[in-house]
């Protein structure tokens, strides 16, 4: 249809020319009192022209093109029936009548205030009190009021990376409350007061529960079983570490062999364990023999729980006397014996040889421990050997550690090394077919069988107030230990 002005279209459907396009169009009829206007303008409208005499007449049916009119009577229960449908928005197009009563009703449902925005609630875990602000702002809060609170946090929460979780409740932008907490509870709240945000340190709540567990050895390893029976898979190496004067795990204990171990560990407010475990009690029970070793630290002596050094917590047998002798039994965690001491036939050379020390197969990586307190006299590479440490201890005893993967910074010629401290890597450096480490113990120049060596007795036994503090710690183990069993 061509555009045209408003007066110059016809509302008569007998004028439409469908299908035609070419066609001039036809004219539309004009309204008589017998031919009523299609034009919606003119319904309800009065005619200007003087009303004919009205004479009566029978009744007939309508004329077929008399369907405006039906239209015009009922229209406006129609549209009324849309406008309830619609919400009350209709034209109010017949006799120029308001729209029924439906759409004052919906307007009285509208919110009094349309820009109100309901503050939302954010959760996230952040790198450290540093990032608190630039988190805030990305989370939509004004880069004021992000930067107000993590200055305020940072100083209850601290340096560092630790993770940071935030609680916080955002409105139109403004931060309204905000909790910034650590792990262990500690940290700040934030709410918005009249003139500005109000804070409450919050203080770390945390309470330390003690566990025991108790298993029996399988036919598989140690580690499967330990972590069957309970054992958080972080104590499995100090439970061994804890015997390393005692038992040969690779070849003294057997399926069946009991053990039981007692860790504590630090729970926050919500009952989530913060921090590592720390091994406090360790027992192993084999056919041959039976050991029961507390974890205890003397009061003043400084030490992290599970640093396996002589400045760190040792274990301690009940009456109070160290387990720790001249030279550990096995200076690597998790290995197994893949060769003894003793004439063999070499794996590379092809002929019988002494062997003489003893390997332990491992995964390259495996960390290597000095066996005992003393000074290094050799480091570095030398030929079969691949990257060597010697070890010259202060009874004059000498240990040797062949075909490391690494030796570790600060393992050099003169240096002094604790029982315990790492010095190196398991690899396959020099003459090796595999990763493993060879070890050898040397008593005034002669290689020895280091699992058939006395490694001598122990020199220190607690007195006075260190032994009235282990005493406690004993005690509260066995009572829980009682309890538990």
């Amino acid at each position: 249809m061509n555009d045209s002005d408003d007066d110059d279209l016809s509302f008569d459907p007998r004028s439409w020319d469908i299908g035609r396009p070419t066609a001039p169009p036809v004219p539309p009829p004009r309204s008589t009192p017998q031919s009523p206007s299609f034009d919606p303008r003119s319904w309800g409208k009065s005619d200007p022209r003087p009303a004919p005499e009205q004479q009566p007449t029978p009744l007939s049916p309508a004329p077929a093109h008399a369907f405006p009119k039906a239209v015009a009577q009922f229209a406006p229960a129609i549209l009324a029936g849309f406008a309830i449908a619609s919400g009350g928005a209709v034209w109010a197009m017949l006799d120029r009548q308001p729209a029924p009563g439906p759409q004052s009703v919906a307007a009285t449902t509208a919110p009094a205030n349309p820009t109100a925005v309901a503050a939302s609630r954010r959760i996230l875990t952040v790198a450290g009190a540093d990032a608190i602000g630039p988190s805030l702002v990305a989370a939509g809060v004004d880069a004021t009021e992000a930067n107000d609170a993590a200055t305020r946090a940072r100083g209850p929460l601290g340096a560092g990376s630790d993770d940071v979780r935030l609680v916080f409740d955002i409105e139109s932008g403004h931060l309204i409350h905000l909790d910034a907490t650590r792990e262990d509870g500690a940290g700040i709240a934030l709410a918005r007061g009249a003139g500005g945000f109000t804070q409450q340190i919050l203080s770390a709540h945390l309470v330390q529960r003690l566990t025991i567990v108790r298993g029996e050895l399988d036919a598989r390893d140690f580690y499967s079983a330990a972590v069957a029976a309970g054992i958080n898979d972080t104590l499995v190496s100090d439970f061994a570490n804890a015997f390393a004067f005692d038992f040969d795990l690779q070849r003294e204990v057997a399926p069946g062999d009991i053990f039981e171990a007692g860790f504590e560990q630090r729970y926050n407010a919500a009952g989530n364990p913060v921090g590592v475990p720390v091994l406090v009690y360790a027992s192993l029970e084999t056919a041959a023999k039976s050991r029961a070793l507390y974890r205890f630290a003397p009061p003043g002596q400084k030490g992290a729980p599970g640093q396996k050094d002589a400045t760190g917590p040792k274990w301690y047998d009940a009456n109070g006397r160290s387990t720790v002798r001249t030279l550990m039994r096995t200076p690597i965690d998790g290995a197994r014996i893949s060769s003894p001491f003793g004439m063999r036939e070499h794996p590379v050379l092809g002929f019988m040889k002494l062997h003489r020390g003893t390997d332990f197969a491992a995964p390259t990586g495996t960390p290597i421990f000095a066996s005992g307190d003393a000074v290094v006299e050799f480091a570095g590479l030398k030929g079969p050997n691949g990257n060597f440490v010697k070890l010259r201890h202060d009874n004059g005893w000498e240990t040797l550690y062949l075909h490391m993967n690494r030796i570790l910074p600060g393992i050099i010629a003169g240096a002094r090394v604790v029982q315990g401290r790492q010095i190196g890597e398991v690899g396959t450096t020099g003459r090796s077919t595999g990763p493993h480490l060879h070890y050898e113990v040397h008593i005034d120049g002669q290689p020895t069988d280091p699992l058939a060596l006395q490694m001598g007795k122990s020199s220190e036994t607690l007195t006075g107030a260190a032994l009235k503090a282990f005493d406690a710690l004993r005690d509260r183990v066995d009572a829980r230990r009682s309890a538990a069993n």
